[in-house]
């Protein structure tokens, strides 16, 4: 990255914009090895974030409107019976309720930022809504990646190999937590019911 620094923003843009439509891309990574590559001088923390943070946010409008535009057909095929309709509808009231918050944690959710983008774009959840949650957690987002590469890279400035593997073992922490934060709360809920 550091050889072609032009290039590496770009790099970071377009890796955070295709993650957010195909969520295998490794965009989180992408964006910390970003900042630890700033810590040692080669790149602008100051340029990484926002590019992070517009490729996430189009990414995500992108989702959006390809579940606005196909999202009817692939619901009437895909969830037909009672169960998977009555499943729409709680999506649909939980973004209704919850609809700021649903986008802005999904987007520290691995896959989950796809699931929330494309369900509020084929529920019709307003655009405008969307976009301003969004536009928090891309910028969230970008700058907790980003922050955690590069703090993670001065802490071990003669061995910047080793604060990459911590900012990722961090990362992957984090993401683990919320997910058992998650387990916790659907086990508890269906405990009552």
């Amino acid at each position: 990255m550091s050889d072609a620094s032009g290039w590496a923003y770009l790099i970071v843009f377009l890796v955070a914009f295709l993650d957010a439509i195909v969520p295998v891309v490794p965009s989180e990574t992408a964006v910390i090895t970003a900042g630890v590559v700033a810590a040692a001088g080669d790149l602008t923390l100051a340029a990484i974030i926002p590019a992070a943070a517009a490729g996430a946010f189009l990414g995500d409008n992108a989702a959006y409107l390809a579940g606005r535009r196909f999202g009817d057909r692939l619901t009437k095929r895909f969830f037909r019976s009672g169960k998977a309709r009555d499943r729409i509808d709680w999506t649909r009231r939980q973004l209704d309720e919850r609809g700021g918050e649903l986008i802005v944690v999904g987007r520290f959710i691995p896959g989950g930022r796809t699931a929330v983008t494309l369900s509020a774009g084929s529920l019709r959840f307003p655009w405008r809504r969307f976009a301003l949650s969004d536009a928090v957690a891309a910028v969230g987002w970008a700058l907790y990646a980003a922050l955690l590469g590069y703090f993670g890279g001065r802490a071990f400035e003669q061995a910047a190999w080793k604060g990459l593997l911590l900012a990722v073992g961090i990362a992957f922490g984090v993401t683990a937590g919320t997910e058992v934060v998650r387990w916790l709360v659907r086990r508890r809920r269906s405990a009552r019911a």
